[in-house]
């Protein structure tokens, strides 16, 4: 409350409450008219304190989304104020002349700022060295031409999200732009305008270079507080990355290491196994397998000997070939039954 008896107490000052005379009201300003004096419409600055605030909330949100706000005020006692405000807060302005179609027709627009910035970059970087005084001369002028209507949006790469304007029946063509682009629009409405052209009516004065100056610091402040607030999350999403980078890192680590023992497991088991499968392999050559019919047969590696009627037994001959009874190759005869 304090606050706003102070915010109140500064509009007071700056004679944010004059409006125009009687017989240039518009209307549709009734609700925000709070007397008349001399024959000049008085504006209730408790309703400029409760646009303003309402404008403020809405910029101050569209710049925390990273969008940009375009500042159009082309009457003399504001294009200083606006320029100088608008450059603290990194966002394009128009204070000379609004060019018909600069919205609506803004990929034109956009070719010739392209342009004035390439004239730009061969006065500076020697390119024009080369070529006649005249031609010089031709080229800066037309440069500072361009510069001195385009120098305000020559960082704008598309359309603006938002227009602030100063004195609507004024900047009529850049109002009637924006609402044929759905636009949203913010501006300072006197007592001849008609709020319902604009989003957020902020009714004060429009004419008074204090007036001007304190709307639009007021709203500059807003917008200011979104873009740190932007800077902020911005940050606390690059440590969060980060964190979660380093708690990857780490898993992988903890994973490299599981996967290290778990080989070596298998390593040690495949070792223990071999030397076991060994030393079952190295165990003692077979005796000498007697068959009962037959000679000694060969000690085999392995245990192969020991069977009855091994290869020594085979080469006993035509005597009965081993223990098989039979022929010659020790095989049996078949039986009849």
């Amino acid at each position: 409350m304090e606050d706003n008896k102070t915010l109140h107490q500064q509009l007071l000052e700056a004679g944010v409450h004059f409006g125009h005379l009687k017989k240039k009201w518009n209307p549709k300003m009734l609700p925000f008219i709070f007397a008349e004096k001399n024959g000049i419409h008085i504006i209730d600055l408790n309703k400029t304190i409760e646009g303003l605030d309402e404008a403020a909330r809405a910029m101050k949100s569209i710049a925390r989304s990273g969008k940009k706000i375009m500042f159009v005020a082309t009457k003399k006692q504001s294009k200083e104020i606006v320029a100088e405000a608008a450059n603290k807060v990194n966002m394009p302005y128009v204070t000379e002349r609004w060019l018909g179609g600069m919205l609506t027709n803004f990929q034109t627009i956009r070719k010739s700022v392209k342009k004035m910035l390439s004239i730009e970059k061969m006065l500076t970087d020697g390119t024009m060295d080369s070529v006649t005084k005249k031609e010089r001369l031709t080229l800066t002028r037309s440069k500072e031409k361009m510069e001195k209507v385009l120098g305000g949006i020559s960082q704008m790469g598309r359309t603006p999200a938002a227009l602030f304007i100063i004195d609507i029946s004024h900047e009529h063509i850049a109002l009637a732009e924006a609402k044929r682009l759905g636009i949203t629009t913010f501006a300072m409405v006197d007592t001849n305008s008609d709020p319902t052209k604009v989003d957020f009516a902020i009714p004060s004065n429009d004419d008074a270079t204090k007036s001007i100056s304190i709307i639009t610091n007021y709203l500059t402040a807003a917008i200011m507080e979104g873009l740190q607030e932007r800077a902020n999350v911005k940050d606390s999403d690059e440590e969060t990355a980060e964190e979660m980078a380093e708690r990857s890192r780490g898993l992988e680590i903890t994973e490299e290491d599981n996967e290290g023992g778990r080989r070596g497991g298998r390593g040690r088991g495949r070792g223990a196994a071999a030397s076991g499968g060994g030393a079952g392999r190295s165990a003692a050559p077979g005796g000498p397998g007697r068959g009962p019919g037959g000679g000694t047969g060969r000690p085999g590696a392995g245990g192969g000997g020991s069977r009855p009627g091994g290869g020594g037994s085979r080469s006993g001959g035509a005597g009965g070939g081993g223990n098989r009874p039979g022929g010659a190759s020790g095989r049996p005869n078949p039986v009849k039954r």
